[in-house]
Formats: C-alpha cells, sequence, structure tokens
C-alpha cells in the first residue's frame, strides 16, 4: 500500500534520518516513536506530500487516499460541527452540497434532473444516506456531546476543535491514516474509544506518532523507532520494541568488547614476539588479522532522559488535606458537587475524568486560584506545596532567559546550584540562556520541574504533567514521582503514567465521586473500563 524507498530528510542543515525502505500494509498499525526533534513529524509530512524528501521516494499503491490531521482548526469558524466532519469526503460533501442547490431551484430542467440522478448515485456508493449517523457517532465517541453537533465550530475550544477535525480525518476512512499526537487533547474516556475504533473500524494503513505509551501497546502491531539517523522497524507493540531494542544493544555491546578482548589478546603477542625471529611470522600474522576486524561502533542515541527528583524539606503533618465539601458553578453548568475525600502524608493520588469535569478546578480551588461556590476543605499541619499548572506557558511568558528566571524565583540557590539543577533537566552551558517566550511546550515544563526540585515542597500538586514530554522525560518523571517521599495530587489522562506510581485512583463524574486503592492488581485501566466503557 505504502512504498518507502531510500528515504532521507535534511531538515535545517541536519539529516533527521536517510536509508529508510520498507513497505506498509493494510491493517498494519505503526506506532512512531523517537526523541522530541528526532524528526517523527517531519516523516508524516513528508508521506503526506505536505514535504518533500531529500531523497528517495515514497510511492502510494493503487492510487490509496492519505488521510491527516490537519491543525487547521480555525478554518471551519462559521461552519457547523457535524459539517465539518462531513467534509472529510470530499466527493460525498460535494455531491450532497450540489444536491442540496438543484433541490432548492424553482424547477429542474431535463439535464439538471439526470445530474441529481448521477449525485444520487455518488450519494448512494459513499454511504450519504448513513453518512450523518456515522459523522455524530465519530464526535460522541470523541466527547462532542450531541447537543453541539449543530452548533458552529466557534462555540469549542481549542481542544475540542482539533477533536472535531480529528472526527473528519476518521470519517474520510483513507486507505492510509497519519495521526500525530492525536491523543493529546483527548481525555481518558477518548482516548479507549479512539483505540477500539482504529482497532476495529479501520481497515487501511496506520501511522501515529505518539508518547502515550497505553496508547501505542494497545493499539500498535509494529514500532518505527527514529533514532541513530535512521528509521527501524519493530514487530510487536512499544513493551515489545523495548525489549528488542534493549537486547539489540546489549548484543552490539557484547560484540564490540569481545572484539577489543580478541584485538588485545593479540595485540599482547604481537608486542612480545615481534623482535623474535622465532615468533615474527606469526606476530605479523596477527597484526594483519587486527588490521582485518572490524570493531562495532556502539552508535549515539538520540534520547536523552532528564533527572528528576524531588526531596522534602520537612515532613508534613499525618493528615494532609481534608477536604469536606467543594462544590462550583459555571453559570448553569455545575462540574463540582459535594466532592469530599481526604488525603494522608505519603499517599499518591491521581485524579481522572473526563474533559470538563472539573479536574483543573478542583486544583486551583485548593490552590486559591479559584473561588468556589463552597469550600470546605483544609491543608494539614506544616503543608508546602509546589504546583505545576498545565498552562505553564502563561507563566513562563517573559522575555528573559531561563537562567534570568530562575534567579528571580530561586533567591536562596546560588549560581553553581541553579546551573546544576538546570543541567539535571537538559539545559546546559548555553541553553540555560534560552528564552522563556521561544521555549517548546517540553522546554517549558522541564524548566517548571526545576523550580520544583529547588523549592523542596512535601506536596506535589500536578495538572497534566506529561503533555508535552517525550517518552524518556515521562519515565523519569513517573520514577521520581515513585520514589518522593512527599505526598502528590496528580491529574493526568495518561493510564501508564499513573500506574508506575498513583497509590489511588479518583474519579470524578457528574455528581459523582468515586475512590480505589490501586492494590492487589487492580490498575488504572482496570477502573477506566468500569467507568468510560459504554
Amino acid at each position: 500500500m505504502l512504498i518507502i524507498n531510500n528515504l532521507a530528510m535534511n531538515y535545517g542543515g541536519r539529516e533527521l534520518f536517510s536509508e529508510v525502505s520498507f513497505n506498509l500494509n493494510p491493517k498494519q498499525r505503526f506506532g512512531i516513536v523517537g526523541a522530541n526533534g528526532s524528526g517523527k513529524s517531519t516523516f508524516l509530512r513528508v508521506l503526506s506530500g505536505e514535504e518533500s524528501p531529500s531523497g528517495g521516494s515514497v510511492d502510494v499503491a493503487n492510487k490509496g487516499r492519505i488521510g491527516f490531521l490537519k491543525q487547521d482548526h480555525f478554518k471551519y469558524e462559521h461552519e457547523l460541527i457535524v459539517n465539518v466532519v462531513l467534509q472529510g469526503k470530499p466527493e460525498l460533501w460535494n455531491a450532497m452540497q450540489e444536491k442540496e442547490h438543484l433541490l432548492r431551484l424553482p424547477e429542474l430542467d431535463a439535464e439538471s434532473g439526470m445530474r441529481l440522478a448521477h449525485l444520487e448515485q455518488i450519494i448512494a456508493e459513499q454511504d450519504g444516506y448513513t453518512a450523518e449517523t456515522l459523522a455524530q457517532t465519530i464526535l460522541l465517541g470523541l466527547g462532542i456531546p450531541e447537543a453541539k453537533h449543530y452548533e458552529e465550530m466557534h462555540v469549542l475550544s481549542g481542544g475540542f476543535k482539533l477533536r472535531v477535525l480529528l472526527a473528519q480525518t476518521l470519517f474520510g476512512n483513507p486507505d492510509i491514516l497519519l495521526l500525530d499526537e492525536p491523543t493529546s487533547h483527548l481525555d481518558i474516556a477518548a482516548i479507549r474509544w479512539l483505540e477500539e475504533y482504529l482497532k476495529g473500524d479501520f481497515k487501511g494503513v496506520l501511522l501515529i506518532v505518539s508518547h502515550d505509551h497505553r496508547f501505542l501497546n494497545n493499539l500498535a502491531t509494529s514500532i518505527l523507532d527514529v533514532d541513530y539517523g535512521t528509521i527501524t522497524e519493530y514487530t510487536g507493540n512499544f513493551d515489545a520494541f523495548v525489549r528488542a531494542k534493549e537486547l539489540a544493544a546489549d548484543q552490539q555491546l557484547i560484540e564490540a568488547k569481545e572484539q577489543e578482548r580478541k584485538i588485545a589478546h593479540m595485540q599482547a603477542f604481537v608486542d612480545k614476539f615481534k623482535a623474535k625471529a622465532s615468533k615474527a611470522r606469526q606476530a605479523q600474522s596477527r597484526v594483519k588479522m587486527i588490521e582485518k576486524i572490524e570493531v562495532t561502533e556502539i552508535a549515539q542515541s538520540s534520547r536523552q532522559a532528564p533527572y528528576f527528583s524531588f526531596d522534602i524539606k520537612r515532613q508534613s503533618g499525618k493528615q494532609v488535606l481534608d477536604i469536606k465539601n467543594i462544590e462550583k458553578s459555571f453559570g448553569a453548568n455545575k462540574v463540582l458537587s459535594k466532592v469530599k475525600f481526604t488525603v494522608g502524608r505519603g499517599e499518591k493520588v491521581g485524579i481522572i475524568g473526563q474533559n470538563g469535569i472539573g479536574k483543573s478546578t478542583l486544583l486551583k480551588i485548593l490552590l486559591k486560584d479559584i473561588q468556589a461556590d463552597i469550600a470546605e476543605y483544609e491543608w494539614g499541619y506544616e503543608t508546602q506545596i509546589g504546583y505545576f499548572s498545565q498552562d505553564h506557558h502563561d507563566i513562563l511568558n517573559e522575555k528573559i532567559s531561563i537562567y534570568e528566571w530562575m534567579q528571580q524565583n530561586a533567591r536562596d540557590c546560588d549560581d553553581k546550584t541553579i546551573r546544576a539543577v538546570l543541567g539535571s533537566v537538559l539545559f546546559s552551558k548555553d541553553d540555560v540562556h534560552k528564552r522563556l517566550d521561544t521555549l517548546s511546550g517540553g522546554e517549558a515544563a522541564r524548566v517548571l520541574f526545576a523550580y520544583l526540585k529547588i523549592q523542596r515542597p512535601n506536596v506535589l500538586v500536578l495538572d497534566e504533567p506529561t503533555n508535552h514530554l517525550d517518552m524518556e522525560s515521562i519515565d523519569a518523571l513517573a520514577q521520581s514521582l515513585k520514589d518522593y517521599l512527599g505526598t502528590l495530587l496528580v491529574v493526568s489522562h495518561d493510564r501508564h503514567f499513573l500506574d508506575q506510581m498513583c497509590t489511588r485512583i479518583i474519579v470524578l463524574q457528574h455528581n459523582k465521586l468515586s475512590d480505589y486503592e490501586l492494590s492487589h492488581g487492580l490498575s488504572v485501566e482496570d477502573i477506566c473500563t468500569k467507568h468510560f466503557d459504554n
């Protein structure tokens, strides 16, 4: 279906990948992984035809249709949401529009009647008489409520507009589907729906760039690894890829060490006997053998993991948080009702739920960033709170450098400490002089985690901390939170991340709160199955 031959791509004078060749066939689902900046999104744009490769070719067999999730969500501001989805099939949409135009004419001549009959045929062939129902089903699955389907796009937030564009791409049912971080603006329920839809309803070639470990594990049949200046295919899901790559790296290291041992052994013989006439010929033979050995080069991976570690200045009291009742409405929309729970010292509590249910609002009420309608809660003795906001660009929006910002906000720290902490989260040397307003989402997140390391709070409140991090950073963060001696409250839609360190999960639903201890084999996936599967 998709034939890639000796593909190469240079970007900004840097080679992202080269010598990439493989065939991608229907019903295969490829997860694309690699470090930030390695070329994953560029690879998708090359496959879609939006960018031309530096070398090689991409051929689509049998004129297969390519669907690529676009980010131009302001293009459709004054169009009905359901109509935006229907435009995923341009031939069907154009036929439906032309049919409506003809039916509005005062009368039809013979030519218009024949044209109408032809349009009816196109609509029937394109399943047009069930199209609106399918469009609505996809919208519902992605969390767009039915009441919004016949409203204009501008009523939605940016994240929900992107969901509509994802629905448009899925509705188009292309032969080749390219998705770049499709879960970024989805909640847990929508992510799980998308997994099932792509596994059951989509029959073409699927390529997905994602940092969501569980999503790739549940969906991918193969992994394309963008690393070492090329793209390598591994059969199986993400866990299988990790094992295979580690095994290959270990094998390469063993081979290199064995070659070095052989060379050292023969060189010792040469050094000992090269001056002896009786052994000179044997020594010369070993010199030639040494020259013929090709020492395996250990390639340098583009992946880098930051070192997150969160210490505490002092312990809090045994009861960290006591919520007796929190309620909050925005106009007629009641998002939080009779929220009640307590958190003890050392607990690591994950908060999950659908978007708009009030998860971030709850955190902001607890931090007094938002005023609640009813706010009966109390933080415990000696609690010192460190907060990570998902809207971190609102915090890091100044035209100053990372280093200057850290100096202003960590006044008790000397130059050496600030540089050491920034270095641990991959800002070394001149990187510390990057301006805050030029940082990527992942870079901005790492700056805030560096600041939390310096603060040393005994309570961490994290709102969607993994949104902009790559997989190496997510795993490093999860391990550091697992080792953290303080108390954790974290809102996240990343199931694998939550499973790695949470001791408890709270599910927020309309007028309902469910509380689970993660023990005796219970996982976040089990909880999601109970609460979010229809």
